[in-house]
């Protein structure tokens, strides 16, 4: 055989057809043809190329060994393919041990090609050529004991965890995959996707291994870099809750939960057919849950503190509208009664007394008017215009009129009042949210009173049904379209979770607050 380069494409063994002596002209007989060494080479090559180790190792002095070896290094590379070139060296006829070097090209996962020169010593072993077996073979510094290995980021590796640090993510490739049992709304999962943090993989790094898996040296490439995961404001124990309280929801129901302390997105689902972008920025009347504001405009007016005794009749008339309670009248009571038991009539004839523009500048100092930028997250707190009549202002006093707010919004006024100043919403750690337009919190005294406020309500006013679950809030019920149905809201906070439920079409504020208690009950 000349010597030169040969790519191991060629057969590697044959069938010899030799004359019989019972038919010397056509009966077969299959004979093994002696390889060279060259051919030998060529051969174990061939092999290992297409993984079949057991028959590149039969060609070597020490087959289990040289089997082994080449299964684990193979296996350690996750290679996507090997390839060789063979420069052929035919031995001088007498010569009884020979050598043959050749290229061996990795097709690395990082999709470049790692290369390098090899050589093997063959021994003749009577009329044939043995390879003589050693880990240098696979490569030049494989020594016994070791294997090569492959560094890159490796598919199943944490990308997002929880706010207490639970998987959330895992990389596949450069897509998240879920690896929590509790589902996401595609809103939030938007959203995480938008903020974590791709794990660059480098070139990837070829290294040697030592047999308890430790890396002893480095021949190829960069190593991956690892920021580690990026880290989301959702908590999957509220998120869990929030899923099982809208879960079997009739009608479209909305939850949206904020942490005070952070502004951390701790939780949004839909249910029944909403979704919980809707809960982002789907604007609706807000009821009763508006007197919030309301009440701050008064506070901050002067016209009233939570003491000051004021009328609750069943009906009272500003201009040409008339505004009603909901079947009931309490006569004279403190103001945090009417509040607690959503007195319309007390909540519109205070209101008239005060600018057009207060209840604008009121709702301002929850966030009813701020403009956030959450990367991945489109959100809308609300729209609340200055009231161009008497008629109109009494209206938006309670809720109704031309006052729009989303279950988000009205998350973040309660969230507000919980924190006691401006709270910026956020979906990931580290990737901070573009504030468009901010806004400053009510005055500390203001936020003292509608925190007592807020309380009664659960304690004796509309929501006591929510008493054993340490909550404050505000229920709402806000009619729509003809007026001859409503949606039931409820905006509250514990501890430091806030939050906002909708239920659409619901008749009252009775089937929010029931979620909201399911909610609760799930936060322990």
């Amino acid at each position: 055989m000349m010597a030169g380069a040969v790519v191991f494409t060629v057969m590697l063994s044959y069938l010899v057809l030799l004359p019989n002596a019972s038919n010397p002209a056509v009966e077969p007989q299959a004979q093994a043809v002696l390889l060279s060494a060259p051919e030998t080479a060529e051969a174990f090559l061939d092999a290992v190329h297409l993984g079949d180790f057991t028959r590149a190792a039969a060609l070597t002095d020490d087959p289990a060994g040289a089997a082994k070896v080449l299964g684990e290094s193979t296996a350690g590379m996750a290679a996507r393919g090997v390839a060789f070139v063979l420069d052929a060296t035919a031995p001088a006829p007498d010569a009884v041990e020979a050598q043959q070097r050749w290229t061996t090209t990795w097709a690395l996962g990082s999709g470049q090609s790692w290369s390098y020169p090899n050589a093997m010593a063959l021994v003749r072993n009577g009329g044939t050529w043995v390879i003589r077996w050693s880990p240098a073979i696979v490569h030049p510094q494989l020594a016994p004991g070791l294997r090569l290995g492959y560094r890159q980021t490796q598919p199943g590796s944490v990308a997002v965890q929880d706010s207490a640090g639970r998987p959330m993510f895992a990389w596949s490739g450069t897509a998240l995959v879920p690896v929590s049992e509790v589902p996401l709304d595609s809103a939030i999962t938007t959203a995480i996707e938008a903020g974590a943090r791709p794990v660059s993989a480098g070139t990837g790094q070829v290294v040697l291994v030592d047999a308890g898996g430790a890396d002893v040296a480095s021949l190829f490439g960069t190593p991956p870099q690892h920021p580690g995961p990026a880290t989301a404001s959702i908590d999957l124990d509220v998120q869990r809750a929030a899923n099982a309280a809208v879960a079997g929801a009739q009608k479209p129901t909305l939850l949206v939960a904020i942490r005070p302390s952070t502004g951390g997105i701790l939780a949004a689902v839909g249910g029944g057919s909403a979704t919980a972008q809707t809960a982002f920025n789907g604007l609706y009347p807000p009821g009763s849950t508006f007197k919030v504001v309301t009440a701050n405009a008064v506070l901050g007016a002067g016209r009233a503190t939570p003491g000051s005794t004021v009328p609750c009749p069943g009906v009272v008339t500003v201009g040409t509208r008339t505004i009603r309670n909901a079947g009931f009248q309490l006569g004279e009571v403190p103001l945090r009664t009417a509040f607690a038991q959503s007195c319309n009539t007390t909540f519109a004839a205070l209101a008239g007394d005060l600018p057009p523009s207060a209840l604008t500048r009121s709702a301002g100092e929850f966030g009813l008017a701020a403009d956030f930028d959450v990367p991945g997250l489109r959100t809308q707190t609300g729209r609340v215009t200055s009231a161009d009549s008497p008629e109109e202002q009494a209206e938006n006093s309670i809720g109704q009129g031309t006052v729009q707010v989303s279950p988000f919004g009205l998350a973040l006024m309660s969230a507000t009042v919980a924190r006691g100043s401006a709270v910026t919403p956020f979906v990931v750690d580290g990737v901070p949210t573009e504030v468009d337009q901010g806004y400053q919190g009510p005055s500390a005294a203001n936020v003292q009173a509608l925190r007592s406020m807020m309380r009664e309500v659960v304690t004796s006013g509309r929501a006591t049904a929510l008493t054993r679950y340490g909550a404050s809030g505000k229920t709402g019920t806000a009619q729509y379209g003809d007026g001859s149905t409503a949606h039931g809201w409820f905006t509250g906070y514990r501890k430091d979770v806030a939050f906002a439920v909708l239920v659409e079409g619901a008749g009252s504020a009775t089937p929010a607050v029931d979620v909201s208690g399911r909610f609760l009950a799930g936060l322990g």
